[in-house]
């Protein structure tokens, strides 16, 4: 089980909105639509998968991360290992 199964409906739910943002941003820019509207609205979709991705990093730290610090060794440094990466990764985006 991940870390994010129980929020399943939640995060599909998200994604569709950006789908749906995504979605606009491709209309705005068939219609010609001011440079800046096309901008702000880009702006708003970036924040929403940047909010899902903190959701699901922290749900990764509170279950999977927690769950091999517990059992410690090789499988817990791997775990933070990749939990650093993914951080570094959203940090850099």
């Amino acid at each position: 089980m991940h870390g994010y199964t129980n929020s399943k409906d939640e995060y599909t739910a998200r994604l569709r909105r950006i789908e749906g943002q995504i979605r606009g941003l491709q209309r705005m820019v068939a219609e010609d639509k001011y440079c800046i509207d096309i901008l702000t609205q880009v702006s708003a979709a970036t924040r929403a998968l940047q909010s899902v991705a903190l959701g699901l990093l922290e749900d990764h730290l509170g279950h999977c991360v927690a769950h091999a610090a517990t059992e410690g060794g090789p499988v817990a440094d791997e775990k933070l290992r990749e939990a650093s990466a993914a951080i570094a990764r959203l940090v850099r985006s």
